[in-house]
């Protein structure tokens, strides 16, 4: 087991990785790839994922469904870090003759579906977690979405068809970075109050601070041992663009890579030298509610140990 400064550390050298792989290539989408650095870490260096990276088709794996396609970059390259291949790999990222495109591809080892399109991820997710019931099989399915996907449709089909079948054993992550395609997405179309909407779904909620790798880990401490009966969705307040002050929550930076020398400069030098927790960039919302929020797990709706 890793220490937290460790995991911390990881997390900085994953930061660091990815914008390197998005100014070599010229592309990827940045910012959506820094706000869920400290989820992957603590999914596959935190203890929470069962899964080995000398046998990435290992039958009792947990199946991590990674439905925000376009964070790529952050992936490709923790999974190098992971030992599913080796790291010179990823310097084919975004190459016409490479595995590694810039919508996540399932040609890469340790990656499960290839995803992009908005709102399918959840959908494998659940139908791998209802495969897994009706098996017997004890692995668990993760699904790690974008706040953007839960305008759409499939999402809530899917959300009600989870807890229709008692899936348990499905754990859905949201990267909640506040930002879409264009705009917060609260300017665009109001996506809270989200802790009320997924308990009216039917499942039990966690909401924390996505850059908090000790809440991350706690979160999902008891996963293998609830008694509920139903799917679990953790919603994680994150920042996008984290880690760099200078494009962290700007609508302009999404699907962007620094190009110019100037930009790549200020990107680098943003993210400075030392591998330290995330801290909210000066004057800029963050839009996290300043608490962790747990659903009782009695079903009753309630919110929280600490109110």
């Amino acid at each position: 087991m890793f220490t937290l400064e460790e995991l911390y550390e990881k997390a900085y050298h994953l930061r660091k990785d990815t914008l390197e792989m998005c100014i070599d290539a010229k592309t990827g989408h940045l910012t959506s790839s820094l706000s869920v650095v400290e989820i992957l870490i603590s999914l596959y260096y935190g203890g929470i994922m069962n899964h080995d990276p000398k046998d990435p088709k290992w039958k009792d794996r947990d199946r991590h469904i990674y439905s925000k396609g376009q964070g790529s970059p952050a992936i490709y390259n923790l999974l190098a870090d992971c030992g599913y291949y080796d790291k010179s790999w990823t310097e084919r990222f975004a190459q016409v003759d490479g595995p590694f495109g810039v919508h996540l591809q399932k040609t890469v080892p340790g990656v499960e579906i290839s995803t992009g399109s908005l709102g399918h991820g959840i959908g494998v997710a659940a139908g791998l977690a209802l495969a897994a019931k009706v098996n017997r099989e004890l692995w668990l399915t993760f699904c790690t979405m974008g706040d953007g996907e839960m305008y759409e449709g499939s999402v809530w089909e899917t959300a009600m068809f989870a807890a229709h079948h008692n899936l348990n054993n499905l754990v859905v992550i949201i990267d909640r970075n506040y930002l879409c395609t264009t705009d917060f997405t609260e300017n665009l179309i109001k996506l809270e109050p989200l802790v009320d909407k997924w308990v009216s779904f039917g499942w039990a909620v966690r909401r924390i601070d996505g850059h908090n790798i000790e809440e991350i880990i706690t979160a999902c401490s008891d996963l293998r041992q609830r008694r509920q009966d139903r799917p679990m969705v953790i919603i994680c307040d994150t920042i996008k663009g984290a880690g760099i002050p200078d494009i962290s929550n700007k609508p302009i930076w999404h699907a962007a890579a620094p190009k110019s020398e100037a930009d790549i400069a200020m990107c680098r030098k943003g993210l400075g030298l030392d591998p330290v927790p995330v801290a909210e960039p000066e004057g800029e919302p963050s839009g996290h509610p300043g608490k962790t929020q747990w659903t009782e797990e009695d079903g009753d709706k309630g919110i929280l140990p600490n109110e």
